[in-house]
């Protein structure tokens, strides 16, 4: 992609170049519809959280200090119609969009989208708006150049993937949709690169900074592309140089061009995951064996005698921990594989009411998490990833129950089916503390799904505005 536009250059054609020409340089014409219909389906995702975690904790104080700091009226904050300076509703955006942990994922954590679109929209928002199809292109540049950069878990060791991996993708996708040149574009992901950072221990405390580091990477996007505009540089080899991508966060396991083999012509964004239920992914295995058993067993909960889970050792370290309600009780439930079992089997299913604070603290539920042991498997850690599990349930009259899942609902190889999509949407505007009307929800799915054909993407924010 881009080679005439390079071969023209006098710079040599490195990798970084090799990324940025495709960033610069991608058709909507090339892209296969496969590719297409995930970016679409993480823009739905993304548009049913923000309008769903808008009222969140953090959501509205970090709204407040934004308006109190003021500027230029650039962009527009999600559900509540505010103008603020581009980069400000970038960050504030890519919070609401997270604040529920429902949008899009990736092993071994990375979250794209609730970056992406953010700082996609504020782009086009600060361009004057563009047709469908460029936005498409963008979205999916962003999506790819995000998918690309992503690791594996034990080269992160702890790093956030979003903040190390996704400030890639909504980079991109801003540079392409303000107009920058390739030059341009290869000095906002270098200045991208200098961004990265996070760590997976704001998940472990059930912070807000998980929430918040979403935000940042949104505004890191599009203050670099902007940045790199305005004639600003970066390191040119922030992949494979010395002190570069591949060094400081793959250890030197991999190259860049691993990172970018068969760039253009197959897409690695084509392995995001769309949760079935929301919470954690390293959680979607456990909860839909649970289901599985409860429904076969007809299992309540004074039927439980015990609960054995077993995850690989990346999932025990993120959700394996004894569960214990804090600061933050629905980031606690979220990320502890023993609530999501006990909720699932007292609530026989798994919706965001169940994971509002008031909820959390349900003592059936409470109690039940107190019969569940969860064991750190390494053999489960077989390649596939990091989200598979064991289940073993015994029952208070001597029956043991016990199943094995590779691959959870919403996974590459399990995908979702359109209704799934549709009732994870529909979720979010059921629990959404400020609903969209129906009629405009109704119009808000239809203009995604004919993302081509929109001649101002604009209209996307104006039906994420609650009126």
């Amino acid at each position: 992609m881009g080679a005439q536009s390079m071969a023209t250059s006098s710079q040599p054609i490195t990798e970084e170049r090799r990324l940025a020409a495709f960033v610069h340089d991608l058709r909507r014409d090339q892209i296969p519809e496969d590719a297409v219909t995930v970016v679409k389906q993480i823009l739905l995702a993304v548009a049913g959280t923000a309008v769903a975690g808008a009222g969140e904790e953090g959501c509205g104080r970090l709204r407040a200090d934004l308006l109190d700091r003021g500027g230029k009226p650039e962009a527009t904050v999600m559900v509540y119609g505010d103008r603020l300076p581009a980069p400000s509703a970038a960050l504030i955006n890519g919070v609401i969009c997270r604040a529920l942990d429902f949008c899009d994922s990736m092993s071994a954590g990375l979250h794209i989208g609730s970056s992406l679109i953010p700082a996609a929209l504020a782009a086009a928002e600060l361009r004057g708006g563009c047709d469908g199809r460029e936005f498409t292109a963008a979205l999916t540049v962003g999506a790819e150049a995000a998918s690309r950069m992503n690791l594996k878990g034990e080269d992160y060791d702890g790093f956030d993937p979003t903040g190390v991996a996704g400030v890639f993708g909504a980079t991109a996708a801003a540079a392409r949709l303000l107009g920058l040149s390739e030059d341009q574009v290869l000095h906002a992901l270098a200045l991208a690169f200098n961004r990265c950072g996070g760590s997976f221990q704001s998940n472990v405390d059930a912070s807000l900074a998980v929430r918040l580091i979403q935000g940042w990477v949104a505004e890191a996007g599009l203050t670099s592309a902007l940045l790199a505009k305005s004639g600003f540089t970066g390191p040119v080899n922030f992949l494979g140089g010395i002190y570069g991508y591949t060094h400081l966060f793959a250890r030197d396991r991999r190259e860049a061009g691993d990172l970018l083999a068969d760039l253009g012509e197959n897409y690695a964004l084509k392995r995001t995951h769309f949760k079935r239920y929301p919470s954690c992914g390293c959680t979607q295995a456990a909860t839909e064996l649970t289901l599985n058993i409860a429904g076969e067993a007809d299992l309540k909960p004074d039927r439980v005698e015990s609960i054995e889970v077993r995850l690989p050792p990346y999932s025990f370290r993120l959700v394996g921990h004894d569960f214990a309600p804090g600061d933050n009780p629905r980031v606690d439930a979220q990320f502890s594989a023993q609530y999501c079992i006990a909720s699932a089997i007292v609530r026989g299913g798994s919706y965001l009411d169940h994971f509002r604070p008031e909820e959390v603290g349900n003592p059936e539920v409470n109690d039940l998490a107190s019969k569940i042991t969860v064991v750190n498997d390494p053999g489960l850690e077989d390649g596939r990833g990091y989200t598979s599990a064991g289940l073993t349930v015994v029952t208070t009259d001597g029956r043991t129950y016990s199943k094995k899942l590779d691959v959870p609902p919403g996974n590459p190889g399990n995908p979702l089916g359109d209704e799934e999509h549709m009732s994870r949407f529909q979720d979010c505007m059921n629990y959404a503390e400020i609903p969209l009307p129906t009629d405009q929800a109704a119009r808000l799915v239809d203009a995604i799904a004919a993302l081509d054909d929109i001649d101002d993407v604009r209209t996307l924010m104006r039906l994420l505005v609650v009126s």
